[in-house]
């Protein structure tokens, strides 16, 4: 479906009924990477409505030449809530870019937003500590037959390069990135409208909402050392450091991280 929206249009695709969950995947793939290992959460779980968006300028949805910066494509999101979630109370789940996307819609929909998980996110820091890139675990084999975009996007986001993980990323990660905007994601909105102009949450003190918060421990892109704020502005949280993970925790640490995500949702 597709929702008309300041600057384009939203795609997305509802899977069930009952409390609205709303799933913002990372940047550069659509929302088929997280509707992959997010809907076996729910085969005993009929009670939540799975919301997956495309991220403005990523899959199906649509940006005009007004869209340039991070904030322009929270003015889209936001815009699709008012029209598809209007003052109804609804869930966020944000995977990387899409996790600081989240933090946005928190900000500004606090009233509407009952919980939040995070993951692997995005933060609002221009300088991050991250830890040194590693990899656990390498067949050469496998990855010498990738082309060199799959090979370079496959090296940089796992720190186990083995076959299960790669067929993972090629059916999950891959089709999505495929569709990308990359004349948009590779302009210089990176240096000039990546961060929000306003913090999230610099207003108050702390949330109530209750969060999760799953990080990886040999995460180079988003890190993992300098989340301890969100620790006191969300007392009511979860917080999980998965050791021998990297950026996509989802993948290498699906089990453990679909039971999390299953008991945030209780």
């Amino acid at each position: 479906m597709y929702c008309k929206v300041k600057m384009g249009s939203i795609f997305y695709e509802v899977v069930g009924e009952g409390t609205p969950l709303l799933i913002l995947h990372s940047m550069g793939t659509d929302h088929r990477s997280m509707k992959a290992w997010l809907e076996p959460i729910f085969k005993n779980n009929s009670e939540y409505q799975r919301i997956y968006i495309d991220l403005p300028a990523h899959g199906n949805s649509a940006i005009d030449e007004h869209l340039r910066s991070t904030d322009d494509m929270l003015v889209n999101i936001l815009d699709f809530i008012d029209t598809v979630l209007p003052k109804k109370s609804f869930s966020l789940i944000g995977f990387s870019f899409g996790g600081y996307l989240a933090q946005g819609i928190l900000h500004y929909r606090r009233n509407q937003i009952k919980s939040i998980c995070l993951l692997a996110s995005a933060l609002h820091l221009k300088e991050r500590t991250l830890p040194e890139k590693v990899v656990l675990e390498k067949d050469e084999c496998i990855i010498d037959a990738l082309d060199s975009d799959q090979r370079s996007a496959f090296e940089t986001l796992f720190v186990y390069q083995n076959n299960e993980n790669l067929d993972c990323f090629l059916r999950e990660v891959q089709p999505g990135r495929l569709l990308a905007n990359r004349e948009f994601l590779t302009s210089n909105w990176r240096e000039k409208g990546y961060f929000f102009s306003e913090e999230p949450f610099h207003d108050v003190s702390e949330l109530q909402q209750p969060a999760l918060i799953i990080l990886g421990k040999q995460d180079n892109i988003c890190g993992y050392k300098d989340f301890d704020f969100f620790l006191k502005k969300f007392p009511h949280s979860t917080f999980v450091i998965l050791d021998k993970a990297g950026h996509m925790l989802q993948i290498e640490k699906r089990k453990i991280v679909q039971q999390l995500v299953e008991d945030w949702l209780v």
